[in-house]
């Protein structure tokens, strides 16, 4: 067999709208990549079969051959088994088969894991998150996925469902999420609980949200995307749904300032990459609401890998199966 330092890895980061894959080499630097979007009903066997296609795509651009493969899956992970358990931003995905359907269609090693898991493992060992051993990740996109490292162990929990940081409840009572629970950070942080929480205040002040409209095309269009460019244009409307996601943002990190005592906490995906401004905003209240102590020395910061971080630290992940 060939050196570790010769071998390559495929990573995939499977989230609520999008398939993002990577080759990528033992230092954690991207060969081949490839991005696909999800088709709107998101079932798992023609997601599956734009997996695979993706896959083999990077393979032909790189001209490399991949030794494992593992993949980062929004949702909760038999990882032992590789079986998807549930999704709830992925119609349809309930208990199904990942790892043992995606070797007998590439013929590789495959390792299934939670989607935040392994982009926090993708931050540590090669992103934001080196020469630390406690570190906790948590990733803004259609829904919110959270990680953590603790004595420079990736925490799993008794069902590695540890580290749905999203599913704090920073509410009591308030908007239902797409879990059982009602409150929760991705409820009103999350890119989907944006654009309907943004739907809401453009149905309620038309006048408003004309630009929102504008951009969008229709009230049912509004998204965390059109709140971004609204907010570049300093709309009110949109500043105003902008701090109002950073007050709760800030309340889900206080909490997980006080329970983890991180070294430091790492902000990514879509929704930070579109509003980078959220990371200052819920810092300053952090430091104003988090117990003294586990402030002593934090540090929060947005993610060194970008969208990437999840193939990333996918690929990273795999490495371990050999």
């Amino acid at each position: 067999m060939n050196s570790q330092s010769n071998i390559y890895t495929l990573g995939v980061d499977l989230g609520g709208t999008k398939i993002e894959t990577a080759l990528v080499d033992v230092s954690g630097k991207v060969v081949a990549s490839h991005r696909w979007l999800l088709t709107p009903d998101k079932q798992p066997d023609s997601t599956i079969a734009a997996v695979v296609d993706s896959l083999n795509i990077c393979l032909k651009e790189s001209g490399l051959k991949a030794s494992a493969l593992g993949i980062g899956v929004a949702g909760q992970i038999d990882k032992t088994q590789g079986i998807v358990r549930h999704s709830p931003n992925l119609p349809g995905w309930l208990d199904i088969p990942l790892k043992e359907r995606l070797e007998k269609a590439l013929g590789l090693p495959v390792l299934v894991n939670n989607d935040a898991k392994a982009i926090v493992w993708g931050e540590w060992k090669h992103g934001a998150g080196q020469r630390f051993q406690d570190v906790v990740c948590l990733f803004l996109g259609t829904g919110i996925g959270g990680g953590v490292v603790s004595g420079g162990h990736l925490l799993e929990g008794n069902n590695n469902t540890a580290g749905e940081l999203g599913h704090i409840t920073v509410v009591t009572a308030g908007r239902q999420c797409h879990c059982p629970n009602e409150g929760c950070m991705e409820a009103y942080a999350g890119g989907w609980a944006i654009a309907e929480r943004t739907q809401d205040a453009v149905r309620a002040n038309p006048q408003g949200g004309e630009l929102l409209l504008k951009l969008a095309g229709s009230l049912e269009n509004i998204s965390a995307v059109t709140v971004s460019r609204a907010y570049a244009q300093k709309d009110a409307l949109a500043y105003r749904i902008v701090k109002d996601t950073s007050r709760y943002l800030a309340a889900g990190l206080v909490s997980i300032v006080n329970a983890f005592n991180p070294a430091i906490i790492i902000l990514g995906g879509s929704v930070i990459l579109g509003i980078p401004d959220l990371v200052t905003m819920a810092e300053k209240r952090v430091v104003d609401h988090a117990l003294p102590t586990p402030l002593e020395g934090l540090k929060i910061v947005t993610a060194a890998l970008g969208n990437q971080s999840g193939a990333i630290g996918a690929a990273a992940l795999a490495r371990e199966l050999l």
